[in-house]
């Protein structure tokens, strides 16, 4: 089996790296793929047999005022490597986002529920998922993923440390709910995922349970040894942003089971690890 990573550089792409050691495994870059262009994708595809497709256009505030260029890597991208991979016989897997739903949820989101992203970002990473299952229905694969942290990459759980060396408290919304998601146990996912020939189809790759951005907050500050309390409660409000965020990003993990594959474990337990083993720092 040959393997294909595409946004090889960032937090995902560097764990997809490290869960597929051993295996043949062609790693590429932005800088070394640009899957805006067609041709240049299919020539990258052609001789492999698995694609995972880390690449993304994720500045979610930017995407609002650069909405085409957010739309070419997260749509047009992604049909133009749903494209190859079907002509190659690979099977893709398309990761996404949380944000192709409006957060208007009190359950968690099933995978058949109907999109509806509110930002830029969300609206083009849906027509991303649309451009997959409709170019590649039998062997195109959409994960949706949110609130991703790891070793790799600027993230949430690094920053409050950053913050926590430089402030005595610092302020964290209560009001936005989701799933912290440590990248090795996604990568983890996604590679349990095509290793089990699991049907094509929508899958939800995040860790268990949920957490509002403060209770991650404050589980980031006691692993690392310092006191909870020096996060503050706040609300949205005190964080105005130019794209939306979900209020609700709970995402449901039935379809797992129904392919006879286990959900990803909770997240506290992850992010335990991810300072266990020196991802975050020293526990």
């Amino acid at each position: 089996m040959r393997y294909l990573v595409v946004g090889a550089g960032g937090m995902l792409g560097t764990d997809l790296q490290q869960v597929l050691a051993g295996r043949e495994v062609v790693a590429l870059t932005r800088s070394e793929l640009d899957v805006t262009d067609a041709s240049a994708t299919a020539e990258a595809v052609r001789e492999a047999d698995v694609v995972f497709n880390a690449a993304a256009y994720t500045k979610v505030d930017d995407a609002e005022s650069n909405e085409e260029a957010a739309y070419a890597v997260n749509a047009t991208g992604a049909a133009n490597l749903a494209s190859a991979a079907a002509a190659a016989g690979a099977r893709l897997v398309q990761v996404s986002t949380d944000y192709v739903f409006d957060g208007g949820a009190n359950e968690p989101y099933a995978e058949d529920e109907p999109l509806n992203p509110v930002s830029a970002y969300g609206r083009t990473k849906a027509e991303g998922e649309r451009a997959v299952l409709a170019a590649h229905p039998t062997g195109g694969y959409i994960v949706r993923t949110a609130w991703l942290y790891g070793q790799h990459g600027p993230n949430f759980a690094a920053t409050m440390l950053r913050l926590a060396a430089d402030r005595d408290t610092v302020s964290v919304v209560t009001d936005q709910v989701g799933q912290p998601t440590w990248t090795l146990d996604l990568a983890k996912q996604l590679v349990a995922l095509v290793d089990s020939d699991a049907p094509a189809g929508v899958y939800h790759g995040t860790n268990s349970g949920r957490a509002s951005w403060f209770d991650f907050a404050r589980e980031v500050f006691r692993l690392a040894g310092l006191d909870p309390d020096r996060v503050r409660p706040t609300d949205s409000t005190a964080f105005v942003r130019p794209a939306p965020r979900p209020a609700f990003s709970v995402l449901g993990h039935d379809a797992w089971s129904r392919v006879g594959l286990s959900p990803m474990r909770p997240w506290q337990d992850a992010l335990a690890d991810a300072f266990g083993t020196g991802a975050l720092g020293a526990r």
